[in-house]
């Protein structure tokens, strides 16, 4: 692995992505590693200056480490006497030449993208499941969770990003490869659009869930319309797409899969209901619930075209995940893996047995009732698993321990509120990934939002203490949920992970004590 420097100059060129070079030597000069982290730069590299808070004694640090290149928006009088390539955007370029330094790997992998405001993550695992049903052990995962390049443990590493920078992702990319896999499944984020983390990858399928508001925010997308926008270009980058119709901006999804992909790489699917009430959209499949119960759920799956009839995988199904909105992960999986050579059996095993760490895991703790513990963490995950509880458990009293994260969208704080204000009867709000703000003023701010009197709301800044107090005060008819953080062993403050136990261990230590 290594790029020449005129390698380099035709890359940039040809993506009309290079302003002005000042080369200091040979154009045959081999740079033997790339990096955008100062602190991992090595002899004869390439370094990116990229970030909202690049600054200059990073690229002093990577030359000092023997970083021989530099790549930025502008000159800098910190790489004097490096070869310099000044480029429009540095993220883009980073991505065009961190491909073409691993060889691009993703052509010696079958890529799987998906993408969605909520259950990407599900559907990656049901879909990693359904593949390696078909090849075992010989598919990669690259997940909001994990990221697994192997088969070996040595091979998984925890995910500090759904989507990681392009260094990192072609990276690993690479080391899937030299680690026979033959199929990669991965979460493509609207931020991985936005920063150009994909930027030039396509992938062979890809699927899009659904969407609504949400990453909007200083540090993230301006506004709604930026974020669809960067959430659909997943589908004009796929050579096969799989929709859920069941979505806001239906017709804007539906329009980007009509100008950038053939009409029979396109399958379009929704549950019976949905196909029922509109018939104006061409469905080529449907599912129907047969069974819904807290331990899992099960279905049928309908073609309702030729050419989703000719993938035969009409038939019954199950999954040990309640919720219907699992099956529409599911649905989703079935399909696009079936586009990657899987068949029904496969399938049909492949997502039987799934369960994803932290997504609507279900816990009965007797005396102290239930435990739902989730990572719903916006309006429409947030809403989904209030609704998914209420049909399962009518009866009962539900509390909610949440928070909001800091820094980021933003527009979280009043539409978790407004769904609290609606479905939950008590809540505890308290510390969720506060960052450079204070947890009190988000969890205030979430508050002005619960204006129904008749539920009870608290703040607890520590969130450890906030669960106890939910467990402890639970009935054993009623139900606690605990949302926001999911599996998350991490408290993001002040801009470092701090181990944090997780909510599902802190709740199931409770009743030990």
């Amino acid at each position: 692995m290594s790029l020449t420097i005129n390698s380099c100059l035709l890359l940039l060129k040809e993506h009309h992505l290079l302003k002005s070079s000042a080369i200091q030597g040979d154009l045959d000069t081999v740079m033997c590693d790339i990096a955008f982290d100062s602190r991992v730069v090595k002899k004869d590299s390439i370094f990116f200056c990229k970030g909202d808070h690049f600054r200059p004694a990073f690229l002093t640090m990577a030359k000092d480490k023997g970083a021989i290149t530099y790549v930025a928006e502008k000159p800098m009088v910190e790489g004097t006497g490096l070869n310099a390539f000044i480029v429009r955007n540095v993220t883009k370029a980073m991505a065009i030449l961190a491909a073409a330094f691993y060889d691009y790997p993703q052509d010696d992998l079958n890529v799987l993208a998906i993408t969605g405001t909520k259950g990407k993550t599900t559907t990656a695992y049901f879909a990693q499941s359904i593949l390696d049903k078909q090849i075992p052990h010989r598919v990669a995962l690259f997940s909001t969770i994990e990221r697994i390049m192997g088969s070996n443990p040595g091979d998984t590493i925890p995910s500090n990003l759904s989507t990681p920078e392009s260094v990192d992702l072609f990276s690993e990319m690479s080391q899937a490869g030299i680690n026979d896999m033959m199929d990669l499944v991965m979460e493509v984020s609207s931020q991985a659009y936005l920063r150009n983390r994909v930027f030039g990858l396509t992938y062979d399928v890809g699927v899009f869930l659904n969407i609504s508001p949400d990453h909007v925010g200083e540090n993230e997308h301006p506004s709604y319309a930026n974020y669809l926008h960067n959430k659909i270009q997943l589908i004009m980058n796929s050579r096969k797409v799989v929709l859920n119709a069941d979505t806001q901006d239906w017709d804007m999804v539906s329009k980007a899969a009509e100008v950038s992909t053939d009409d029979d790489s396109i399958f379009v699917y929704a549950g019976k209901d949905y196909l029922e009430k509109h018939p104006e959209i061409d469905f080529d499949f449907y599912y129907e619930i047969n069974e819904d119960l807290i331990n899992g759920v099960k279905f049928v799956l309908h073609a309702n075209s030729q050419k989703g009839k000719l993938l035969n995988i009409d038939g019954d199904y199950e999954i040990s995940m309640p919720g219907i909105f699992n099956v529409i992960n599911a649905v989703g999986a079935i399909i696009s893996s079936t586009l990657l050579g899987a068949n029904r059996h496969e399938a049909f095993l492949g997502i039987k047995d799934v369960r994803v760490p932290g997504r609507l895991e279900v816990l009965d703790l007797k005396e102290h009732g239930t435990v739902v513990v989730d990572f719903a963490h916006n309006k429409l995950s947030l809403t989904a698993t209030l609704n998914f509880i209420k049909s399962k458990f009518p009866n009962a009293k539900i509390s909610v321990v949440t928070g909001s994260a800091g820094d980021k969208g933003i527009n979280r704080r009043s539409d978790m509120g407004e769904v609290l204000n609606d479905l939950a009867d008590r809540v505890y709000l308290t510390t969720d990934d506060p960052d450079f703000e204070e947890a009190s003023d988000i969890a205030e701010e979430m508050r002005s939002y619960i204006t129904n009197d008749q539920v009870e709301v608290s703040y607890v800044e520590d969130r450890e203490e906030a669960i106890k107090k939910a467990v402890l005060n639970n009935g054993p008819e009623d139900v606690v949920l605990l949302a926001g953080k999911g599996a998350d062993k991490y408290m993001i403050v002040r801009g470092q992970k701090l181990p944090y136990a997780g909510d599902k261990e802190i709740a199931l230590a409770t009743i030990k004590d």
